[in-house]
């Protein structure tokens, strides 16, 4: 719902100190993302296409799971579709759909990793294997999503991954000038906010660095941002508040059939270049009153980019302590309205403000509502249409 808004801020938040991080967890990346989906040619066509990720390698493990690797500068998806009942990606699929099952974490000693973070009290997926030069150890995250660590060879192709093949037989779509993941969303039951942010700080040497309450109308969620040492993987962690009325995070959590990612931001050099190929490659992003951008002048000048620039694409602006940032997000296309893509660009902005999350927040309920108003429409149009008159002669 619509309506008036409050916001609580901190810009900063529980952290590790300096002397008590370890070593194997001062470097962390972001790997690779692996998805599971249920037509893999058709969501790597999707993501090849549209968003101009070029295929990289893929691997088949007969009767087990096919895959392909994606990729665009320092972005690597990971896209599996499970071919038995009893791989994990089936349940995963079954219960979920299509989403985010493993954030990989980059690490330069990935045993140690493993081992001090199931001390610190991760739970085990997997323990450390080598392969190919690469050594991997899986622990568990939140909901059904795990983190992998990686350790690459030395001199290794960043696009790389064990028992993938590189694949050079399909052509290369341009790139977007995405380079990197900026954050992940993740949407979490209630109560269960404060945990996971425990979990980042405590076992893996994250930061707290945004903490916010937002208000809309009858609604509210809080969230709190947690970052690596490295600055280079962060979280957005969402709850939805149980003494208001449900929206978009409840939605989410019952849809996706309890915590995950939300949706992943991808960060660009030029948001308005970026968008709008991605626009003209068929991407559709979500709306943006215009009002936003008549009141903006009242709010901050914009250090780059025209309004008039932001307007045509609905780009959002905000600023924090530091700098700008530009965002937009786009419709999600999943059966079951849960993940989504957004494009980020920072002009010296650390976190994120206060105004293009409540924007965020009430664009997606405003597309929540129209999807509800044209499925009442069509439920309406079809119990009022006429029968069906026999033919003559029939």
């Amino acid at each position: 719902m619509i309506g008036e808004w409050t916001t609580q801020t901190t810009r900063s938040g529980f952290s590790v100190s300096a002397d008590n991080r370890t070593t194997c967890f001062t470097g962390l990346t972001v790997d690779h993302i692996q998805v599971y989906v249920s037509d893999l040619a058709s969501k790597a066509g999707t993501f090849a296409g549209n968003y101009g990720l070029r295929p990289v390698g893929r691997a088949r493990v007969p009767g087990t799971a096919h895959s392909y690797t994606l990729a665009a500068s320092d972005i690597l998806f990971v896209l599996t579709e499970p071919l038995t009942e009893d791989h994990p990606g089936s349940a995963y699929l079954e219960l979920h759909g299509e989403g985010v099952a493993d954030i990989a974490l980059g690490t330069d000693d990935a045993r140690t990793a493993f081992h001090e973070a199931v001390r610190r009290g991760a739970d085990p997926v997997a323990a450390p294997t080598e392969r190919d030069g690469f050594v991997l150890a899986t622990i568990k995250a939140f909901g059904d999503v795990v983190h992998t660590f990686v350790q690459r060879p030395v001199d290794g192709a960043r696009h790389a991954l064990p028992g993938f093949v590189p694949q050079t037989d399909l052509p290369v779509p341009a790139e977007l000038g995405l380079r990197e993941v900026d954050h992940f969303a993740v949407c979490v039951e209630a109560g269960q906010l404060d945990q996971v942010v425990d979990f980042y700080c405590s076992v893996l040497d994250f930061s707290m660095i945004f903490e916010e309450r937002i208000v809309v109308g009858t609604q509210a969620m809080n969230s709190k941002v947690v970052q690596s040492a490295s600055g280079q993987v962060t979280f957005t962690v969402i709850e939805p508040d149980l003494s208001r009325d449900p929206g978009q995070i409840d939605s989410f959590l019952k849809n996706h059939g309890g915590a995950g990612v939300q949706h992943i931001a991808m960060a660009t050099e030029d948001i308005v270049a970026s968008v709008g190929e991605l626009v003209r490659r068929g991407v559709d992003f979500l709306s943006t009153p215009g009002t936003y951008y008549e009141l903006l002048a009242d709010r901050l000048e914009v250090s780059r980019h025209s309004v008039d620039e932001l307007r045509g694409l609905n780009l959002l602006v905000d600023e924090d302590h530091e700098g700008q940032l530009f965002q937009v997000f786009a419709r999600s296309t999943h059966p079951r309205g849960t993940y989504f893509f957004e494009v980020i660009e920072r002009a010296g902005a650390k976190t994120f403000g206060s105004g293009n999350i409540k924007a965020l927040y009430e664009a997606v309920e405003l597309h929540h509502e129209q999807t509800r108003q044209r499925e009442q429409d069509a439920r309406q149009a079809l119990l009022s249409a006429p029968e069906a008159q026999p033919s003559a002669g029939r």
